[in-house]
């Protein structure tokens, strides 16, 4: 695996594979990797030639100071998982390099980032926009990968790729959970023992709110199931559990019914919550 932390040696270590045929695939992260970026990984190097890989804690994305300081670090290790998973370039930019000048863009996807996530962490998707769409014009890759647990995110930068015709195809993996079905996240490190047990309460919460829609409730019935099940545990502060078009990320009208729901429709229930300090969100799509 060849490591770079400057633009124009990345840009000439891919500059064979952008005049050739053989495909790029992407897979840009945050580091503090675990088995659901290296699924990313695995799943990069099946449909693509060359497979690159970004570690970048990018600060435009974050309105929380003390969770942009807090955010963990394991710089050796995830060399040493990205190399064994056979990825061939690690691009590791620090925010010098990828932020020469104070940036003055902002980004605004309309109807997209005034729900769930925008609601909470103010110019979060901004960040988002900016440094995936900086990121994919250095690696010009052919596909990129990013894991269904950011929902919101993936649908952001998928409206980002139609807009602005970016040649590439996004692909959303699914998202992978420990045995206790706490969704896998690099945040999940900072959880303390007590934290760590009730955690998979949110996932349990997810799919209760599942199986009272199957069973015919309405949505506004089966969200508050959902929400009464987190509100049992005092530990959480719950910001929300909505039920929404997977595709738009609008909220479905609180009466409907998931049997009148049109079977090409595609549900998400999508959820976030704070333990203590440490926030996570998870989601599960109903087809």
């Amino acid at each position: 695996m060849k490591i770079v932390d400057k633009i124009d040696i990345l840009r000439s270590s891919l500059e064979p594979y952008s005049r050739s045929e053989k495909t790029i695939g992407f897979v840009p992260t945050m580091g503090a990797l675990h088995k659901g970026h290296i699924s990313l990984i695995e799943e990069a190097k099946k449909k693509s030639d060359f497979v690159v890989c970004s570690i970048f804690v990018n600060p435009l994305q974050f309105n929380n100071t003390g969770d942009f300081t807090n955010y963990p670090i394991s710089l050796e290790k995830d060399m040493e998982m990205l190399e064994k998973a056979g990825c061939n370039l690690l691009f590791l930019p620090n925010a010098d390099t990828m932020y020469q000048n104070p940036v003055r863009t902002k980004m605004v996807f309309e109807g997209l980032d005034n729900v769930m996530e925008g609601t909470h962490r103010q110019g979060h998707f901004s960040g988002v926009g900016i440094i995936v769409a900086k990121l994919f014009n250095l690696v010009q890759p052919d596909h990129a990968f990013f894991g269904q647990k950011d929902l919101q995110q993936f649908a952001i930068i998928q409206q980002m790729i139609t807009d602005l015709s970016f040649p590439i195809t996004l692909h959303c993996c699914s998202i992978k959970r420990d045995e206790d079905g706490l969704a896998m996240s690099s945040r999940n490190r900072r959880l303390d023992e007590d934290q760590r047990i009730i955690a998979p309460k949110i996932y349990e919460s997810l799919i209760l709110t599942k199986k009272m829609l199957k069973k015919g409730e309405s949505v506004e019935k089966s969200q508050r199931a959902g929400l009464s099940h987190l509100d049992k545990y005092k530990e959480f502060e719950t910001e929300y559990l909505e039920i929404v078009d997977a595709a738009t990320l609008q909220p479905l009208d609180s009466k409907f019914e998931f049997k009148k729901i049109h079977k090409e429709t595609k549900i998400a229930i999508c959820v976030a919550a704070k333990l203590g300090e440490i926030r996570l969100i998870d989601n599960i799509i109903i087809d």
